[in-house]
């Protein structure tokens, strides 16, 4: 392992760590970033599965509490039930698009154009979103219905177009279907627990050939750097939620997403020949 390829795992972890759980998406950052590292091909493919596992780790670890309750919780509590079926009602349909879509999203929508677009349309979405007058039902997740579970789940599915953000796509969308700020920013953590580890257990298996031992210094530093940066963020959110709107990253979203079509538009940067 050269010092340059060192490097590039430890920022890639980095931004995937502070990027996965905010609503700026992670998906569309590790592109832009990867490609101007010049970190691509078969070996990142990998590579972004390992460093997925380390940020939903840190996610596992901060509701560790909550997660043992439920599961203790479930042959006597009615609402440990009641949230394991909506957590569940959640992610089907995020398993079923992705199964039968994943290929043919990665192979046409995997670009910094694309990244670009969603990020610029999303962040509008969001300011909109924010503006609206929200009636909520659901002051905790333990209120939430099956109907809630299903329609953020739904939501969910639109993030599969890189630069959209799942965590954005969630979180809006619960705010637009009555959660409180609080519980769709839990539930959207919650729901990434198993739509993230199922992502990455299929595309694990899928591309099981690129995991070369040669390669899992590499993958340590990006799973221990994801890892550390995620926990920062995830408690910086929940912070920042309690008080805040997230206009700030819709603002981020739409600078960000001006800036990558204004390099390509002008030429300074050739957004077209990246390669996923």
């Amino acid at each position: 392992m050269d010092l340059w390829t060192a490097f590039s795992a430890l920022i890639l972890g980095v931004v995937e760590g502070l990027t996965e759980f905010l609503p700026i998406s992670s998906t569309g950052h590790q592109i832009v970033v990867a490609d101007l590292l010049e970190f691509g091909g078969e070996r990142s493919m990998a590579f972004n599965i390992i460093i997925q596992l380390g940020a939903i780790l840190a996610v596992v670890w901060e509701f560790r509490r909550k997660i043992f309750e439920v599961v203790l919780g479930l042959p006597t509590q009615p609402s440990a039930r009641r949230f394991t079926v909506n957590l569940l009602i959640a992610f089907f349909p995020a398993v079923i698009l992705g199964v039968l879509l994943a290929d043919w999203i990665h192979h046409y929508l995997f670009n910094p154009i694309t990244v670009a677009a969603a990020l610029v349309l999303g962040g509008f979405v969001m300011l909109w979103a924010e503006k609206r007058q929200h009636r909520v039902h659901a002051e905790t997740v333990d209120d939430m219905t099956w109907k809630d579970a299903l329609k953020v789940g739904l939501a969910q599915c639109i993030a599969m177009i890189p630069g959209t953000s799942r965590s954005g796509a969630t979180i809006i969308g619960g705010l637009l279907f009555g959660l409180s700020r609080k519980t769709a920013t839990e539930f959207s953590f919650f729901l990434a627990m198993p739509t993230m580890v199922g992502a990455a257990v299929y595309s694990g298996y899928k591309y099981r050939e690129l995991f070369v031992p040669a390669d899992f210094p590499v993958f340590a530093i990006g799973f221990v750097t994801a890892f550390i940066f995620a926990m920062i963020a995830v408690k910086g959110l929940l912070r920042f939620i309690a008080s805040h709107s997230y206009a700030v990253f819709a603002w981020y979203r739409i600078a960000f997403g001006l800036l990558i079509l204004a390099t390509w538009q002008f030429g300074w940067v050739d957004w077209t020949s990246v390669k996923p």
